[in-house]
């Protein structure tokens, strides 16, 4: 009775934070308004010879209006294609003042890469409209979790995976009721003809409206660092899918696909190597490793990237598909206008086209949750970390558990910062963060038999707007390193 108590309040977190990200996502356009009504009354401030000179800013707030409308289109298309792992309807009356989710805003430079810690634990994650297989190497929930989805609204089919999913292969289902007019790269310069039409304008109650089937009672009241996560989504759509991310993909994603493409020279397609992507956000890093013959597992902790990346990889008719205005949200240091309301369109591949490996998958759930259980010991021949190690909580139990999940000899291949996350969390429930030099983290490393085989560093940025004038450059540490299991000086468990 006691576990079963317990399972249904675990249920009734994840729910209860999920339904604030639906409403976070549901609440774009509102919150993106009423930036541009801050704008119009501080013009209204002007003197009538400034207000002359700057006649054309009010133009530019109703160019903003329509380009939030078409960005608002492509969220609420994401949202109504989204199967929730829970049937929403429950615990709507559950207290709100705890949403079960980290509230920090700790970013990196212009966008946090880990949206933020604490979505969800360990829930299925169903995929629309796709045939799901379950991966070898995908984790089987253990009766206790795998009673919380055993109802996902009424219907016929549910994933019994711990938030595994397979999500792109021979087949994709068509996306349904996406309404592309006024969007998509066919109408590049789209903007001029559908100012005056009836383009997609979405305000609070409507989208509440429409998500009532997921998410009832949704909260009108966003908080600020909410809205702010998803306005980093939209950018991190541009680093992991739009053409104009592709320097940063370069100067992230290439080393790694160069060194695994090295290091693994003859890979067979009857027994590929596997690969495991920890923080894989929108996936495009472990799709560009699955096309390179791997079988490749992302594993992502945020239902904010969770929900987007299922939509993009599930979801994509075509390349270049979908128009979204990422940079409109701050005036500060643009070039010009144009520059700041410019269109992206994306995805610049069609991922079922890309000649992905069969087995791709994307786990959902927490990296040290998921893979700290005895079936993942020794099953993959290649870790890939890309600005995730700082994600932690206790870096070192990171280490610990990529040593433990990779093969003897296999690879752990690594890119990023090491800007903490928990850093800066004050408060009466201070969160651990234990944030180690790079030399210490490789101290660390080496004494869970790790060894160094190349090393440098890599200056690249993250979501990065290439035509303004600040941008945050990383001087990142990459690594490659193989376990040699002889040489751990770790005490089993």
């Amino acid at each position: 009775m006691g576990e079963r108590r317990y399972a249904e309040q675990e249920e009734a977190l994840e729910i209860k934070s999920l339904r604030r990200i639906i409403a976070a996502y549901a609440n774009y356009h509102d919150a993106a308004e009423k930036d541009v009504k801050r704008y119009e009354r501080s013009f209204k401030m002007l003197p009538p010879a400034h207000k002359e000179l700057l006649f054309h800013l009010g133009l530019k707030y109703q160019r903003l209006r329509w380009c939030i409308s078409m960005n608002a289109s492509f969220i609420m298309n994401m949202l109504e294609a989204f199967e929730p792992p829970f049937d929403m309807r429950q615990y709507v009356d559950v207290d709100d003042h705890d949403c079960g989710e980290g509230m920090h805003g700790h970013c990196h430079a212009d966008c946090a890469h880990s949206i933020e810690r604490g979505d969800f634990s360990r829930s299925s994650f169903s995929v629309n409209n796709f045939e799901l297989h379950e991966p070898d190497d995908c984790l089987r929930k253990d009766r206790k979790t795998h009673e919380l989805s055993r109802e996902t609204d009424n219907r016929n089919e549910v994933v019994g995976m711990e938030g595994c999913a397979q999500p792109v292969g021979d087949k994709l289902g068509a996306s349904q009721g996406v309404d592309k007019s006024c969007n998509g790269v066919k109408d590049v310069n789209a903007e001029s003809n559908c100012q005056d039409t009836d383009c997609v304008a979405y305000s609070a109650d409507e989208n509440v409206t429409q998500l009532e089937f997921m998410a009832p009672s949704l909260p009108l009241d966003v908080p600020p660092i909410d809205v702010d996560k998803v306005r980093c989504i939209i950018r991190n759509i541009v680093r992991d899918w739009a053409q104009e991310g592709q320097k940063e993909r370069d100067e992230c994603y290439k080393p790694i696909l160069e060194d695994l493409n090295r290091l693994f020279p003859n890979r067979s397609k009857q027994r590929p190597p596997s690969c495991l992507v920890p923080g894989a956000g929108l996936g495009r890093l472990a799709l560009e490793i699955s096309s390179l013959g791997f079988v490749s597992q992302g594993n992502e902790f945020s239902y904010y990237m969770m929900i987007c990346s299922s939509y993009i990889l599930n979801h994509t008719q075509e390349a270049n598909e979908w128009t979204i205005y990422p940079w409109i949200h701050s005036n500060c240091n643009s070039l010009s206008d144009n520059d700041q309301l410019r269109p992206v369109s994306f995805p610049d591949v069609h991922p079922s086209s890309s000649g992905i490996t069969e087995g791709f998958s994307m786990c959902a759930g927490d990296f040290v949750e998921v893979y700290n259980e005895e079936s993942q010991e020794s099953a993959w021949d290649a870790v890939v970390t890309c600005f995730f190690l700082d994600t932690a909580h206790n870096i070192v139990e990171y280490i610990e558990i990529i040593s433990k999940v990779l093969k003897d000899g296999g690879v752990w291949i690594n890119l990023g910062p090491l800007l903490y996350h928990f850093a800066d969390s004050y408060g009466p429930d201070d969160d651990m963060s234990i944030e180690l030099s790079l030399e210490d983290v490789k101290r660390v490393a080496y004494h869970y038999g790790f060894v160094m085989e190349v090393e440098k560093m890599v200056d690249t940025t993250y979501t990065a707007n290439m035509k303004s004038m600040m941008k945050n450059q990383y001087h990142a540490a990459f690594w490659t390193m193989r376990k040699n299991a002889s040489r751990s000086k770790a005490r089993k468990h």
